[in-house]
């Protein structure tokens, strides 16, 4: 029986090792995640949240979704794309700009002003495993309860070619066929529920916190509402390579 016991430990240990660390975890990795928002100072609300963001690198600069970010700015009403950090009302706004993206990889760079922040560190993405279980950190639902940042837990179901997936085969018109027979860049499709202001997030292992992936698409059936009220649970992650190649350009 003895033998038999520490045998069962031997197998079920790394694992619950693994689902413990979670909480430690999530309390290393949220302080790098930030709003992403625009502020105007004549409008009410003056933040409009835009997505998620998590800083890298130096402190000093925020990864996200090239979708996130407007495409212009109001500029004669002093409209400016903003980094918001912190949490409940404990905030620290800094302005933002845009210094490298990747239109293929969906992925943009922002160098904040002020002091560095707490940055989180990229894993190998490529030795993610179908199966993997992980974590991704954001803001689901924007600023509508406040800054306060949510946790999800996703699986790795498959890497398959980023493209808009269609709810049916009426949806695959000749532009997204032509999408698809592209020579696209590989992504994680995970089983796990992100929103739309997830757009920007961090996937990452939960044992060590290092970031695998950036949220950047959720399967919608219904349009954005129903992405809300009644979420697929499938969404799609660029690997952090992609990320890695723009922090290079950086450097």
């Amino acid at each position: 029986m003895v033998v038999v016991m520490v045998l069962l430990i031997l197998l079920f240990a790394p694992r619950l090792a693994q689902a413990d660390s979670l909480p430690d975890t999530v309390e290393r990795v949220e302080p790098a995640i930030v709003s992403i928002a625009t502020y105007q100072s004549t409008r009410s609300p003056r933040l409009n949240h835009l997505g998620t963001g998590f800083v890298v690198g130096d402190g000093r600069l925020v990864a996200t979704n090239l979708h996130v970010l407007p495409d212009r700015l109001d500029t004669e009403a002093r409209e400016r794309l903003v980094v918001v950090a912190g949490t409940g009302r404990d905030l620290d706004m800094r302005h933002a700009e845009k210094v490298a993206d990747s239109d293929s990889h969906d992925l943009a760079l922002l160098r904040i002003s002020g002091a560095a922040l707490p940055a989180l560190t990229l894993g190998d993405s490529d030795a993610v495993r179908t199966g993997e279980k992980l974590a991704l950190t954001g803001f689901p639902i924007g600023m509508i309860l406040g800054m306060y940042p949510a946790t999800h837990r996703a699986s790795v179901s498959a890497r398959t070619p980023m493209a808009l997936p269609a709810a049916h085969s009426g949806q695959l018109d000749a532009g997204r066929v032509a999408q698809l027979r592209r020579n696209r860049p590989m992504v994680f499709q995970l089983d796990g529920t992100a929103y739309p202001g997830n757009s920007g997030s961090p996937l990452y292992r939960i044992d060590t916190g290092e970031v695998v992936g950036i949220i950047n698409q959720v399967f919608v059936q219904g349009g954005r509402e129903a992405a809300v009220g009644s979420p697929s649970g499938i969404s799609y992650a660029v690997p952090a390579s992609a990320l890695q190649q723009l922090l290079d350009q950086q450097q």
